[in-house]
């Protein structure tokens, strides 16, 4: 099956699993370049393994299923050909990187996914713009990758990636797990600075809070490796009246 060119990313029955284990058990969601897309859950419902099979991460093993961007099944590349189409990912948990300055990390990464490398002055100007979006100090650009940094610096950090980069396509996964209210309101004005026709998001979080501040186009609720409900915005104001029990045996009435 090959899909025509297209702006969305269309994941059509995703099968996946660990170590033998299934996680997903048939995906189906797509999510449209100009909106933002909601992926909500309890733990261990998949939301995660998604992001990561999405990236290419070689622990998870896709059963069953496609991803198409762009012409191509994204399942059938390496993670870097994935990331040169415009996906990105933003990690729940950081890691730290001693000895590599955030400035060095980013213009390596920069010139990693663009199609001709940027230069010296050109992309100290650009992360300057998007470090003054994020409220961030240009110290910040010479300490080492997320070495030291609290919970809420490395969430900042990874939205300063998704700035610099300008992915067309941005997972987000948890950015908002351990945030003050105050670091989840620059952590979403910076994600909202970068909302265009160009950029497709997919948010995945376990709380509406984050979303009181970045408004989802679509909200899809994930359960045992499946999505069970989908809708607008108000699907997660239901959610959070409702809790996840309720979908929780919805979907086990549905087995």
């Amino acid at each position: 099956m090959v899909l025509k060119m297209t702006d969305e990313l269309i994941i059509k029955d995703l099968h996946v699993s660990i170590d033998g284990k299934k996680i997903l058990n048939g995906v189906d969601l797509v999510v449209r370049k100009g909106e933002v897309c909601a992926l909500m859950g309890p733990n261990g419902s998949g939301k995660s393994t998604l992001a990561y099979t999405l990236m290419g991460h070689p622990k998870y093993t896709v059963d069953k299923g496609e991803a198409w961007y762009k012409g191509k099944n994204i399942l059938e590349l390496p993670p870097d050909e994935r990331a040169k189409l415009g996906l990105f990912l933003s990690f729940q948990y950081p890691q730290e990187i001693p000895g590599v300055s955030v400035s060095n990390f980013l213009r390596t990464a920069c010139n990693a996914v663009k199609q001709s490398p940027i230069s010296v002055p050109d992309f100290v100007k650009l992360l300057k713009e998007k470090m003054k979006l994020l409220k961030i100090e240009d110290s910040f650009s010479r300490r080492y990758l997320n070495e030291g940094f609290s919970g809420g610096e490395k969430k900042r950090t990874e939205i300063l990636q998704l700035a610099v980069l300008q992915p067309e396509m941005a997972i987000l996964d948890e950015t908002d797990s351990g945030l003050d209210i105050d670091s989840l309101k620059t952590v979403a004005q910076g994600v909202n600075a970068m909302l265009n026709p160009g950029i497709g998001i997919l948010i995945i979080t376990h709380y509406q809070r984050i979303l009181n501040y970045i408004t989802p186009d679509s909200v899809h609720i994930m359960v045992k490796g499946r999505i069970v409900k989908s809708g607008g915005k108000e699907l997660a104001h239901e959610l959070e009246a409702k809790g996840y029990d309720e979908f929780i045996k919805e979907a086990e009435v549905e087995v």
